[in-house]
């Protein structure tokens, strides 16, 4: 069923919404997240830098990388098709649990609107300025392990804020240990190759923030 709005609620709750949402963005530091997700590697197509059936056996792996291990965020298999966290921020009218606090804080008291009518308007808010995390499985190739990785996406089809202006961008990002295969050359062309710890960073967290701006 639809949910109808008053013109006058609607334009007061932006305002109200846009000034709560911009004292929270003064708040969020700068943070590498703004740089994620990693763009796609360009690797050495040679095949010789590859690494060997027995440099991927998985208990070999498995031990290098101990209890670094991430099954959350890291795959040793292809991942099931559809397994996939796509969120919309459609989805939002449906969030179930409580509603955040700066949206609780929003008074309507002036336009003496009824509880159930603000109750709607707030959650109505929440599921169009909130910031969803799309996940969505990667496949780094065979010189990772585990070669498949569970990077986060920020939604940015349309501004998240009332007025328009903000949009989502990474605000928070974790860091998911994997193994890669490094090999180095010497003088003669010798090749010494060998699994080295790596640190992959993911987004974790999306926000509703300005965008940022570099001068030239």
């Amino acid at each position: 069923m639809e949910m109808k709005v008053s013109p006058a609620l609607v334009l007061c709750a932006s305002v109200t919404v846009h000034l709560a949402l911009a004292q929270i963005q003064l708040r969020v530091r700068p943070s590498p997240s703004d740089h994620l997700p990693v763009p796609d590697l360009h690797e050495d197509p040679d095949p010789a830098l590859e690494p060997g059936e027995r440099d991927l056996a998985p208990r070999l792996l498995r031990r290098k990388l101990g209890s670094s291990f991430d099954p959350v965020f890291s795959s040793i298999g292809a991942p099931t098709p559809g397994n996939d966290s796509e969120i919309t921020r459609e989805d939002g009218i449906r969030l179930a649990g409580a509603i955040p606090r700066e949206f609780q804080q929003l008074d309507f008291t002036v336009l003496k609107a009824a509880r159930k009518t603000e109750r709607r308007v707030r959650r109505w808010l929440w599921s169009y300025t909130r910031c969803p995390v799309l996940s969505v499985w990667k496949d780094l190739g065979a010189r990772f392990w585990p070669r498949y990785v569970k990077e986060g996406q920020c939604l940015t089809e349309r501004s998240c804020s009332l007025p328009e202006g903000m949009f989502c961008k990474p605000v928070q990002s974790v860091s998911v240990t994997l193994l890669r295969w490094h090999c180095q050359q010497g003088s003669r062309a010798l090749k010494r190759c060998a699994w080295i710890r790596a640190r992959y960073p993911v987004i974790s967290q999306c926000g509703c923030a300005c965008l940022s701006f570099t001068h030239s």
